[in-house]
């Protein structure tokens, strides 16, 4: 069964189709080929709340690279086509704890499926 992965920041990227490039601090054990449930949210659910299942992604490519190396290009893989690489960087190290442009992540490229 394939794991979930969240998109609750750029859920409106992936329902779209815009989004073929995300970057994670973690998922370091993902390999090429492999199958993913691309969801709203999958963590921090409220009684009640369900997994609400965007569609299925398959891996790419993962590499690690700073953070501070994202390119306009990527910043348009990544659903912000008009977002500076800097403000890109800026809005990652503000959702995600601890991390700074220097920060390594794990840039996972995927398609649609």
């Amino acid at each position: 069964m394939p794991r979930n992965m969240s998109f609750a920041l750029t859920t409106g990227q992936m329902k779209e189709g815009s989004k073929t490039v995300t970057r994670r601090l973690g998922w370091w054990f993902l390999d090429p080929g492999e199958i993913v449930n691309a969801v709203e949210k999958a963590m921090g659910l409220r009684k009640g709340e369900t997994i609400k299942k965007i569609g299925q992604i398959r891996i790419i490519q993962c590499r690690p690279e700073p953070l501070i190396n994202i390119t306009q290009q990527e910043c348009v893989l990544e659903g912000f086509p008009n977002m500076a690489p800097e403000q890109f960087i800026e809005m990652f190290c503000q959702t995600h704890k601890g991390c700074s442009p220097r920060t390594a992540v794990n840039r996972i490229e995927f398609e649609h499926l």
